[in-house]
């Protein structure tokens, strides 16, 4: 027996259709039940069967969802229909516009206690307010989506829990977002709960934070179940997620041509499903290999083509990540001007509780820039700036390199104390391969 109101709802229900028709109890009933039946059936003393629902629903000209529920069949698979056009929406770039639809789509659900439209439009809004960089409204999204799963299997939980840490990660809160991460891997795993989707997009959004972390052991650790678990999952979409995330990984180890190989596989992945902001994030993931391999040219090309498409889909907080990538990339080709130019053009868009990890690239680079220009007073600042972000967010890979940077800029003008407290402060940041300051990674996979 499939969801359905309490026999008093229903009750009720029967008898207002019965009247706005002008059917009597007997001439509902007949031939197959007694007018005591509907009487007894419209006080809401007897829990009718399917059988019995589906002939009153067939006598009174409605479907059965409707006269069991209240909600008409139709209508429901409407709303999943316009659900599923709100989601290519998203997956084309046009957040906003996919933001409206999911909004609506909510506004209507809710009257009709469809608990997984619901779910799944708030998860909508989440995806839309990380693409256009509202961290804050995604995180309630999120946060409420996963209320309305509250009674699901954690597997269903698994995309909202995950949206939690995705903002947390991109707001530069980074052992959180791997807490997030980490506890739910565990939890699935531990319990048995081997749900490939899950576990894939779990481990997929953990290589990142690793990353900058400094956990680059346990990055790669991550990307290595990713890539065990992709032939299991039937999500192109996801798969392509995958392969740019393990590229970052493969890069970090020094396995370029791998790196490039996922990046190509997730371009076409992308490519098919006509998926543009993610295909930007392809060719900003591939400028980035790209520049670390030397190929300074190809670089700015595919940084260019990424920032773009991101522009032109307003991806306001992705498109200042890759700008600050972008600046490096011209810095290093001589055109610091211009790099400058960009940095101080994205800084506005980034702040300690929104891509703080960027912002302080941003400011690194600055501080780099003012160096070559012996303007030690500018550099000094931004440096400072830059440690303070990053302590905030807990890098520590970047963290430790940056001290050493400003330690050297003090000691070359003479303030050994200061450049001796720096250098302290990089070597307490220093992480061991392969850890975070989270303990014992999660119980792994059966793979």
């Amino acid at each position: 027996m499939g969801e359905r109101d309490e026999p008093e709802v229903i009750g009720r229900r029967v008898q207002r259709l019965r009247s706005e028709r002008g059917l009597t109890q007997r001439q509902l009933a007949e031939p197959t039940y007694t007018p005591a039946y509907i009487s007894t059936l419209e006080a809401g003393r007897v829990r009718p069967s399917d059988e019995a629902l589906r002939h009153l629903a067939d006598r009174l000209g409605v479907d059965f969802s409707e006269l069991a529920t209240g909600r008409s069949a139709r209508l429901v698979t409407d709303l999943r229909l316009r659900l599923t056009e709100a989601q290519r929406t998203l997956a084309t770039g046009e957040a906003e516009e996919a933001a409206r639809r999911y909004s609506a789509l909510l506004a209507e659900a809710e009257p009709q206690g469809l608990t997984e439209v619901r779910a799944t439009a708030l998860l909508g809004l989440g995806e839309c307010g990380i693409e256009t960089g509202d961290l804050v409204s995604a995180r309630e999204h999120f946060e409420r989506a996963e209320a309305c799963l509250a009674g699901h299997p954690l597997p269903a939980r698994v995309p909202a829990l995950r949206g939690r840490a995705v903002s947390h990660y991109l707001a530069g809160e980074l052992r959180y977002a791997v807490y997030l991460l980490e506890s739910t891997l565990d939890e699935l795993n531990r319990g048995g709960l081997h749900d490939p989707d899950a576990l894939l997009l779990l481990y997929a959004s953990a290589i990142g934070p690793y990353m900058d972390m400094g956990a680059h052991a346990r990055a790669a650790q991550a990307a290595e179940f990713a890539l065990a678990l992709a032939p299991q999952v039937a999500d192109p979409a996801l798969l392509a997620r995958m392969h740019r995330s393990v590229a970052r990984t493969l890069l970090a180890e020094g396995r370029v041509a791998e790196a490039d190989a996922s990046l190509v596989k997730a371009a076409e992945l992308y490519r098919q499903l006509q998926i543009r902001t993610e295909l930007a994030n392809c060719h900003w993931m591939r400028g980035y290999v790209c520049a670390q391999n030397g190929d300074l040219e190809r670089a700015e090309d595919e940084l260019r083509e990424a920032l773009a498409m991101l522009s032109a889909k307003r991806a306001a907080l992705y498109s200042s990540q890759v700008a600050v990538e972008l600046a490096d990339v011209l810095h290093r080709r001589g055109r610091s001007g211009e790099a400058a130019d960009l940095l101080n053009g994205v800084l506005g868009d980034l702040s300690p509780e929104r891509g703080a990890v960027h912002a302080a690239g941003a400011h690194r680079l600055l501080g780099i820039i003012a160096e070559d220009a012996r303007d030690t007073e500018a550099a000094e600042e931004h440096y400072v700036r830059a440690l303070s972000l990053l302590e905030r967010a807990g890098a520590a890979g970047d963290l430790a390199d940056l001290c050493r940077m400003l330690g050297d800029l003090l000691r070359r003008t003479g303030r050994v104390e200061a450049a001796l407290d720096a250098y302290r402060t990089g070597l307490g940041h220093r992480t061991a391969p392969g850890t975070t300051t989270l303990g014992p990674a999660p119980a792994q996979p059966p793979l």
